[in-house]
């Protein structure tokens, strides 16, 4: 196996294309929302957030509010707010639709945890409310009551079924469309110019051309390649797009989210192990090549490995997209508690330092988990010729 060691190229040369797009990235991070108060008793999540920390500083608390936003920037949504107006108190955005399944199918706006009387919704004959302290939607009675476990803290109710389309989901809608928009142009000019690429799709051929040559071939072969570039294509572009959407004024953390970053480690898990050849599981079940007792002893280990191998990709890829937004998103806030030029000035320089490195941390984590797939892909088609004879 051939690890490539020319990732810079890549993220320098994509550095560069991309600058000019996402100079504007984060520019309303510093923006502090203010501590929400309303009369309902369930709302939004970001509004719960500062309910449940700032309600006794009455706003007052900067350190709350500060906490309050970073919490609603890296928390996923029922709704999307695009920005706050801080005097009114006002959420300007649009609500998504809430997918329920709770002993049969329920269907509605998630705009109507805020227009129902103390946030209750009826659908069907049941009772639901969104909760302040973790964003879920929880069955309740009438009266919106729910019930916490003194232990955990999260409510006893029920919590049923949710495929709401929330804030991360439009975003992976989103993503899915514009690749799919950006690719089939891009095949189009392929077939249109003899294999030569026209127009605004041409800067995405050298990415492919990179994904093909230093991480597909060197790690997976000549021979065998092809048939894994679909995937590989589709999750090294998907992750950097969301990446970089993560980056700009949206507010969106989808690769942040331990949930995505599990859901994308099991494809790999997956396709690694259901086209792995006899070669492979020989390795891990019976280690030709050592005495007979090691093998027994070896063999546990190794398969506890394949566990470890997308668990390993899970948790880069969110350790490292969380921490970017919370270490950047926690510098600006300090901005606002010095409240003076010289305190103000050095965090505003390490922050938008920090946003620079970020956008090459979007490049970079892409890279590094297509071509740790890739060498998965790889290490799962090998052929291994070893005569255990000669041991």
């Amino acid at each position: 196996m051939v690890i490539s060691r020319k990732p810079s190229h890549l993220i320098l040369a994509a550095l560069l294309a991309f600058m000019p797009f996402l100079s504007f990235a984060n520019t309303t991070h510093g923006e502090v929302a203010p501590a929400h108060t309303t009369e309902a008793s369930v709302s939004t999540p970001e509004e719960g957030h500062a309910e449940g920390h700032g309600e006794s500083h009455s706003g007052g608390d900067i350190r709350s509010q500060i906490k309050n936003h970073i919490n609603h920037h890296v928390l996923d949504s029922h709704d999307f707010t695009l920005f706050s107006d801080e005097k009114e108190g006002k959420h300007y955005g649009f609500p998504l639709p809430v997918l329920l399944w709770d002993e049969g199918f329920h269907a509605f706006s998630s705009s109507e945890f805020h227009h129902a009387e103390n946030g209750v919704v009826e659908s069907n004959g049941k009772f639901y409310v969104l909760s302040h302290h973790d964003g879920k939607i929880y069955r309740t009675d009438a009266s919106g009551k729910l019930i916490e476990n003194e232990v955990t803290g999260h409510p006893d109710n029920v919590h049923p079924l949710d495929f709401s389309i929330t804030k991360s989901v439009l975003f992976i809608i989103i993503t899915a469309l514009l690749m799919f928009l950006l690719f089939s142009r891009l095949a189009k000019s392929y077939a249109k110019n003899g294999g030569i690429p026209k127009g605004a799709v041409r800067f995405f051929e050298p990415l492919v051309v990179f994904v093909r040559d230093e991480i597909a071939i060197p790690n997976i072969g000549e021979k065998k390649y092809r048939k894994y570039m679909s995937y590989l294509l589709t999750i090294f572009f998907f992750v950097l797009f969301l990446n970089l959407f993560g980056l700009t004024p949206l507010g969106v953390n989808v690769t942040g989210n331990l949930t995505i970053t599990f859901s994308l480690a099991i494809l790999t898990f997956l396709i690694t192990n259901l086209t792995a050849n006899k070669s492979y599981w020989g390795h891990i079940f019976w280690m030709p090549g050592v005495p007979y007792l090691m093998r027994i002893v070896l063999a546990p280990i190794e398969l506890l490995g394949v566990f470890i191998k997308p668990f390993s990709l899970m948790i880069r890829l969110y350790a490292n997209i969380f921490a970017g937004h919370i270490v950047i998103m926690s510098i600006i806030g300090i901005m606002f508690i010095f409240k003076s030029w010289i305190g103000s000035s050095l965090s505003f320089g390490l922050a938008f330092v920090l946003s620079i490195l970020e956008i090459l941390v979007a490049f970079l984590q892409a890279y590094i988990f297509t071509m740790l797939t890739a060498l998965y892909f790889g290490s799962a088609n090998e052929e291994h010729h070893h005569e255990e004879a000669h041991h």
